[in-house]
């Protein structure tokens, strides 16, 4: 059991190491270039919508190799959303996070990973990430 633990941990922490570094090569923990990137009408950078097509061409193949299962080869459950339907919660929850996005030229990702580099800026947008994760429930009593 506490093997099994081990290697849960370590497949944690190689995944999220993996995850943070491709951020980095691929430039979306740079505020400047996400701006750049939703800047449509100024000095548009359109090198992120590769990275975005192939993050969907790494993820569309594995999200189709889950079908059906239940359980990741550690043996952990497999979450994937349970509807399909666009609803309101989603809507407004996607908006928020692209006001945000937009506005700090971050996401949580890259903000982890530049406040894990100690700047000052990320440090600041995590913290109010986290007084979001925290106002969360009772934000989502009014949507229900």
């Amino acid at each position: 059991m506490k093997r099994l633990q081990i290697m849960r941990a370590l497949s944690a922490f190689g995944v999220g190491l993996l995850f943070g570094l491709g951020l980095i090569v691929s430039g979306m923990a740079d505020p400047a270039k996400v701006l750049g990137f939703l800047d449509l009408s100024g000095a548009w950078d359109p090198s992120l919508a590769l990275v975005m097509a192939g993050a969907i061409a790494v993820a569309l193949p594995a999200f189709t190799a889950l079908r059906g299962r239940h359980r990741a080869l550690l043996g952990d459950p497999i979450h994937l959303p349970g509807t399909r339907h666009v609803t309101p919660r989603l809507v407004f929850g996607s908006l928020v996070f692209g006001v945000g996005w937009g506005l700090a030229g971050l996401c949580p990702g890259p903000a982890l990973v530049l406040a894990g580099a100690g700047l000052a800026p990320a440090l600041l947008f995590v913290a109010a990430m986290v007084v979001g994760m925290l106002l969360y429930p009772r934000l989502d009593r009014l949507f229900q």
